[in-house]
């Protein structure tokens, strides 16, 4: 088991790396060439990046993708494409992406994006918080802990 955390600007990547340490799994970060980083990263952190462009760090994690990862994004599209291989996906709010519940979640992208066309306003997340991250955590260790028993 592993974490793959889609890089591209997400906000919680330092906590599933705190969650990993304290439970010995290793992290793949994969991000946009453009957000190149040469932080210190601990040894259990690895990076692959992925030339600029729309979804090719997309579809390098589904490609990299086995059904025992857990996988840490905001995006829908990509949640739809790892729930067939097995793999749980992950939202940075803690909640996880389920078969169940995709096609509303995609859907409700879509009808977004036509309002936009319309040049309609639509109203976007609230900025994520410390509180946000703390929440993830906790939610994410609960679901390790069940997991791991």
């Amino acid at each position: 088991m592993r974490f793959i955390i889609d890089g591209d600007g997400s906000p919680v990547k330092e906590k599933v790396i705190q969650l990993a340490a304290e439970f010995h799994l290793s992290v793949i970060i994969v991000t946009s060439i453009a957000h190149y980083t040469m932080k210190e990263y601990p040894s259990f952190v690895s990076f692959v990046y992925v030339e600029k462009g729309a979804d090719r760090a997309d579809y390098e994690i589904v490609k990299l993708a086995q059904p025992t990862d857990w996988v840490i994004t905001q995006d829908y599209g990509l949640a739809s494409l790892l729930l067939p291989k097995g793999v749980r996906v992950f939202h940075h709010s803690g909640k996880e992406y389920l078969p169940e519940t995709i096609d509303g979640l995609l859907m409700q992208r879509f009808e977004h994006a036509q309002l936009r066309k319309q040049h309609r306003r639509v109203k976007g997340p609230n900025p994520f918080t410390q509180q946000d991250r703390q929440l993830f955590l906790s939610l994410l260790r609960e679901e390790l802990t069940k997991s791991i028993r």
